[in-house]
């Protein structure tokens, strides 16, 4: 379900498959134990853990944005093998047998760890999971020591009695479960941060939508100590009527057109809204009225210049300014009510100008 929801739907898959895999495992050990010939059943159980921790390195490398290369993943998985095909004609009673066994398990997993610790993303999250894989790449060679001191059975039937082979598989399977948590909540996070991104995002425009306004806002007046700000509401002129004569599309390219413009012109630093169907607010921090008054009009004359795709050539667009000031530690709410009301009066003086709040011009 999850690979439904993530951005990151190629890596989910490649960790449900990675970890259907190794499952299969348990299912071989079974044919080990009791199959008459338990050479092929050895097999695969070497084989379908180290496939699955292969899938698990490429989901890994995937989501933390790292090279990992297809043609890369086969030949690992095939020099794996070959070492176990090598290592099966050397008696298991010998001290390298287990690191030879364990080695290609350690190998992958330290790598899937290592693409954690070097990619950007540095969340408690992120490093909790590439600490339990690499604590998983040393515990294969921590089970190739104990193999070593314990023995690990002199055939692979024997294998399946001895303690070193309970406590194995016990180790592995509680590993294999932590870090199939650990990823599922790694892309769980993922998917909450692209719903409140969401939440807080206006999807024809691309800009901030009011939650977004206010969060951004409080951010700001929180950091800015005793700086003043500005608010500038933005209104299109007639909008209602380039709906009703070129149509909705026309009227969509119009605010799409519109947002790109006063994120280009209102500097940096300033944040952008959409706040309603038509209409858009500016934030200025650390700015004077006096200079927002300014920014309004260098929009004002930045709307009678677009060009919008839609609407007939000749056509210009305009748009109505209110400015208000939001003082040092000031309620968004309140700057916002008195920018509306001067955007009113720009509304009601003839459009396409810009009004201070009253106090302000006063």
């Amino acid at each position: 379900m999850v690979s439904i929801y993530s951005r990151w739907r190629s890596s989910a898959l490649l960790f449900s498959g990675g970890l259907f895999i190794a499952s299969l495992t348990m299912i071989s050990e079974l044919g080990v134990a009791y199959a008459s010939n338990p050479a092929p059943w050895s097999f695969a159980v070497y084989g379908t853990v180290l496939a699955g921790l292969v899938l698990l390195h490429w989901g890994v490398s995937l989501l933390y944005d790292r090279p990992f290369s297809v043609r890369a993943a086969l030949p690992i998985f095939l020099l794996g093998m070959a070492g176990y095909l090598m290592v099966r004609e050397v008696p298991r009673t010998w001290w390298g047998y287990g690191f030879v066994y364990q080695g290609p398990y350690a190998v992958v997993t330290f790598s899937a760890a290592i693409t954690v610790f070097l990619s950007d993303r540095k969340t408690a999250m992120d490093k909790a999971l590439g600490f339990v894989l690499a604590f998983s790449g040393a515990h294969f060679l921590v089970k190739a020591t104990l193999a070593a001191l314990m023995g690990p059975g002199a055939t692979p039937s024997a294998y399946i009695s001895t303690s070193y082979a309970v406590m194995s598989q016990s180790i592995t399977a509680v590993l294999i479960v932590a870090v199939g948590l650990m990823l599922l909540a790694v892309l769980t996070l993922d998917i909450m941060a692209v719903e409140r991104g969401h939440a807080e995002h206006d999807s024809l425009s691309g800009l901030a939508n009011r939650r977004g306004l206010d969060k951004a806002a409080k951010r700001m007046v929180d950091s800015s100590g005793d700086r003043q700000h500005a608010v500038i509401l933005c209104d299109i002129d007639h909008f209602k009527s380039i709906n009703d004569s070129y149509g909705h599309h026309a009227g969509d390219m119009v605010i799409s057109a519109f947002a790109r413009m006063i994120t280009t012109l209102a500097g940096t630093g300033a944040i952008v809204a959409r706040i309603g169907g038509e209409e858009f607010a500016v934030l200025l921090p650390g700015t004077s009225p006096a200079i927002a008054v300014a920014v309004a009009d260098t929009l004002r004359i930045g709307t009678r210049k677009m060009t919008v795709p839609g609407l007939p050539g000749g056509s210009v667009v305009t748009a109505s300014f209110g400015v208000a000031a939001l003082p040092a530690n000031g309620d968004l709410e309140t700057a916002l009510r008195q920018a509306d009301a001067a955007l009113y009066d720009a509304k009601r003086g003839g459009r396409d100008r810009v009004h201070q709040a009253r106090s302000l011009a006063a």
